[in-house]
Formats: C-alpha cells, structure tokens, sequence
C-alpha cells in the first residue's frame, strides 16, 4: 500500500473502521518513523509487515512483523506474497486517463498489475510526476476521491558539525558524477555544497528538499538527471516535481544491480550509526534496539563496487551525546549493515579516511584520526590489543 508522503488517512480509517469484519489480513508498506504514524489496526486477528521500524508500529507487539530487509530482498518478499490488494493514493486522471503514482513510486507500480483487487484514493493534491505512466483509471476496481495534503518532513536547517562534514564530502565527488543518498540533514546539506559542481546527476531511493535546491542551483546534467523512486520533504518540494529533470521509477529500476553497474562514476553518501575500526558500517539498531532495516544502502554499495569510478561514503558525526560513533571491533550494535567491503571512505566533521588499498592497521589508523579527539587514545588501546591477535 502507499506509504510514505503518499500514506492515505481514508484507507487508514476505513482498515480500523471495518475491524474484524475484514478477517485475518495483513497490510505492508514502507512505513518511516516520524512520517508514518498508522497502526492499520482492524483487530486481533490483521497484522502489519514494516521494513523499518516505527515506535507505534513496535508498540503492536505481535500484530507487528518487522522484515529487516534490504530493497532488492523486499521486491522478492513480495513477488513471493503476492498482494491480493492493492491500495495506492494517485493523482486524478490525465487527458489519457492515466493516473499518476506521484511522490511515491517506489513499489507500487511493480505490483498493481499482478494484483486482483486495485483500490486507490485519487488525491487531487497529489502533483503528476514523469517516469512512471501510472495506473489507468479504467483498471482500477475502486476508488475514493478526497483531497488530502501530502505527508512532510521538510529538511532541518544544518548545524555546525554537519556543516563541516558536507565539504569534505564535496571534495570527494568529481564533476560528472551520478550521486545516491538517503534523507535528512546531512545529505540535504551536501547537496548544498554541491552547486558549484556541474554534470551532476540523481539515482536513487529517496530524495529531501535538497534535491529541488541541486537542480534548480545548475549542478544537473540536462534532460532527466535526477531519477528516485520517492520524495519525502516539504510541500516545497512536491510542488517543485513538475521540473523537467525529476523522474519517479520504480525499485525495480533505481535499485536494480545491472543497472547501478553500468552507471560510471556511481558516488553512494550514506550515513550509519557507527563505524568500527575494520570499517563496518552498523545502521540499524542503537541502545534502544532496532530503529530500521538497512534499507536501500547495500543495494547501491553493491552497484557501486562494479561501477566505473565507483565510490562509496559513510558520512557520520564522530561523536553523539559524548560517545564515540568510531567504535573499537566488537562494540558495534547489531548486525552488520554495511561489510568493510562495502565502504570506500569514512567522512567525519575532523576530516577524510579514505580506507581503498589499506591493510587492516592502516585503516585502523586512518579511523582513529578522524574520530573525536578526546576519543582517540582509547581506540588506539583498543586497537593494539586487537592487533595483537590478527
């Protein structure tokens, strides 16, 4: 179902408002905390499978089942459990009655054709958006029409460390480059940094409200540069997805391997919660348990490695509330989001670890420096006693 900036409030109520009457089903969709706050709650017997976490989706308990899958593994967990329904917010129809999937094109139009039931809430705030055709109106069993503004998370203004991270992340993207990145202020920020570059180009999962800013700062290559799957930001910016350079597609297109290979010079700016000193990148859990699955991140890691020029960053502050996100080996939380084969350099606010052709000490090293300063002394103990074993 649409979720995102395009999750329905209608479908919302009417799922809890029908209750046991709609039997035992289960309703899916890429639900993020802080954006998608339903529960799709129609009783005991219904459930919800969520790739990320969400505090009031982790409050269901059982009702709740969280999938930690990357991109690529979601596509196949669905064409595995075929939807028998699906629930879309689309734009109204155009002149050749097709209706638009508009900020969120990220599954649905992989699954709506193989689907016996399509059930949509025609939006008309939601703005038509080029790339994907849409669903026409005539394929569509039901429908609703009822204009609802457009989940937003507009970008966070930046700060001091982040705004020392960004320009050393800009100094590590050439002219030319075709740029993935996830969502929030960090990214948004290095985008910013980016107006003086020229040739750029967008693949990705999702975009913020630094996008628009990009394309309209002259950075973009002509014609369709700017490809993603989803917008999530402010009204800003899903005005904005008229300009000629937005292009929605679906996963199967903006997380496709043979696809993200053949691009040269692929540049993947990702964030985790910490990186320990072999460069393992962990992303999905903190002190309170998970927070995420790891998302789109190794799917654009993996193109990335066989692109042409290919580069790879994490970008991190190197310390939150006082402790060390450079962490020793064995302190990371939770599973390995990102291998040390999957990240090329670690960006901090105290500078660049470019970690290509190093041996494990020489990557140590490089970690260390750019971690906290009143940090460094410990992860140097830490890491000779680990260097002692390897």
């Amino acid at each position: 179902m649409s979720s995102c900036a395009a999750e329905s409030d209608i479908f919302a109520s009417e799922i809890e408002a029908a209750g046991a009457a709609l039997g035992k089903r289960r309703f899916s969709g890429v639900f993020v905390a802080g954006l998608n706050r339903c529960t799709y709650n129609a009783g005991p017997e219904s459930g919800v499978v969520t790739f990320f976490q969400t505090p009031q989706l982790k409050k269901e308990g059982a009702r709740s089942q969280f999938l930690p899958f990357c991109y690529n593994d979601v596509s196949q967990w669905y064409a595995a459990n075929q939807p028998d329904a699906v629930l879309v917010m689309l734009s109204p129809p155009d002149a050749d009655g097709n209706c638009s999937f508009g900020v969120d094109a990220g599954f649905g139009p992989d699954q709506w054709r193989d689907a016996k039931v399509r059930i949509a809430h025609i939006n008309p705030a939601m703005p038509r958006t080029a790339g994907d055709p849409g669903i026409p109106f005539a394929e569509l069993t039901a429908y609703y029409e009822e204009t609802q503004p457009l989940r937003e998370m507009p970008g966070a203004a930046g700060d001091p460390i982040t705004d020392a991270i960004a320009p050393h992340v800009a100094s590590l993207i050439p002219d030319g480059a075709t740029l993935q990145t996830g969502l929030g202020k960090l990214p948004d920020t290095v985008f910013d940094n980016l107006h003086g570059h020229s040739g750029l180009r967008l693949f990705t999962g999702l975009v913020g409200d630094g996008a628009l800013r990009l394309v309209r700062s002259g950075a973009m290559a002509d014609g369709a540069s700017a490809v993603f799957g989803s917008a999530i930001g402010s009204a800003s910016l899903y005005e904005g997805l008229i300009d000629p350079h937005f292009q929605l597609r679906p996963v199967s297109v903006t997380h496709d391997l043979l696809r993200l290979a053949a691009i040269d010079r692929l540049v993947t700016i990702n964030s985790v919660m910490s990186v320990d000193l072999f460069g393992q990148g962990f992303a999905e859990a903190s002190s309170r348990g998970f927070m995420s699955g790891p998302g789109g991140a190794s799917d654009f890691a993996r193109g990335a490695r066989a692109s042409k020029g290919g580069l790879r960053i994490i970008a991190l502050p190197s310390t939150a509330k006082e402790t060390s996100r450079i962490v020793a080996p064995g302190e990371g939380i939770g599973p390995v989001s990102l291998s040390r084969f999957d990240i090329d350099a670690v960006v901090t606010e105290h500078g660049i670890a470019d970690l290509r052709g190093l041996d494990h000490d020489q990557r140590a090293k490089a970690m260390i420096a750019i971690a906290g300063p009143d940090h460094r002394e410990a992860l140097a103990a830490a890491w000779a006693d680990v260097a002692r074993t390897i």
